[in-house]
């Protein structure tokens, strides 16, 4: 969960196609900061820690529709989309068929909180849909959540490549190399999702995951998020990171993200590096 936050702040000075277009930038200064991303992500993650896992479908879909509305609340400011933004703010709670990036980067909780895959994808399908529900949505959040949930597991790079070309469908046969000249700003999951896992799949390790997102440009907040909960299930994360990036969050957020650590197997975010 701190590397998809890690992610969004790192990647969003160079959000809307702001970015170097290469790997040697700087990571962290005193204005970086957090996004809707992060809010949602911690919006998501409140949500199925006090539903618990015995909950209905239903009962979880009014656990996540309160706990986004009430992050939003608090950050109000935090650059939704406009769609979002105006669902956020209303009285409605019917989802508006979006098959935007903001599923995906708000899913990255899920890949840790379930036991079994069948279980991450289900998760993943209630927490997209409440807003989300066009299939590319759905897809993105789920494809994202297995992704994170089969590197936290010990499966290889190969074989999450395969699992989500099979199962959802994503051309992962592109280098970063052939995305980076041509990529540019755009908001859905079907040309989101896939560019942040193939930066996850030609990271060698945590930090360079991050700065391959980043290279890529576009909305590379949002990419970059998506590919930094990989990078943390997959290699763990520097203490010097989680450090950095706890100093720029407030006490509410970080209290979500204690009682999440505390409740996953937290050795492996901290302690496992490949």
């Amino acid at each position: 969960m701190l590397g998809a936050i890690m992610g969004d702040m790192v990647g969003a000075p160079f959000e809307f196609d702001r970015g170097p277009k290469h790997k040697e930038f700087r990571m962290f200064s005193n204005g970086t900061h957090f996004t809707d991303d992060t809010v949602m992500t911690v919006a998501v993650a409140e949500a199925l820690l006090a539903a618990g896992k015995d909950a209905d479908e239903e009962t979880i879909r009014q656990y996540l529709i309160g706990s986004m509305k009430s992050w939003g609340s608090a950050y109000p400011h935090a650059g939704y989309g406009s769609r979002f933004w105006r669902w956020l703010f209303s009285d409605n709670e019917e989802p508006y068929g979006s098959y935007g990036n903001g599923s995906a980067m708000r899913v990255s909780a899920v890949g840790w909180l379930y036991d079994s895959l069948e279980d991450t994808r289900k998760y993943a399908r209630l927490s997209a849909a409440v807003t989300h529900n066009h299939p590319e949505g759905i897809k993105g959040a789920e494809a994202t959540a297995s992704a994170i949930w089969l590197a936290r597991t010990g499966h290889t790079k190969e074989e999450i490549r395969d699992y989500i070309e099979t199962e959802f469908g994503y051309d992962l046969s592109r280098t970063c190399d052939e995305i980076r000249p041509y990529y540019h700003h755009v908001e859905s999951c079907q040309q989101t999702v896939p560019e942040a896992i193939t930066a996850f799949l030609e990271g060698e390790d945590f930090e360079d995951v991050i700065r391959t997102a980043v290279s890529l440009g576009g909305d590379c907040d949002t990419l970059t998020c998506i590919a930094g909960g990989m990078a943390e299930a997959f290699y763990g994360m520097p203490e010097e990171f989680v450090q950095k990036v706890r100093d720029r969050l407030p006490d509410d957020m970080l209290e979500v993200i204690d009682v999440f650590y505390q409740t996953i197997d937290s050795h492996k975010v901290q302690n496992t590096f490949r």
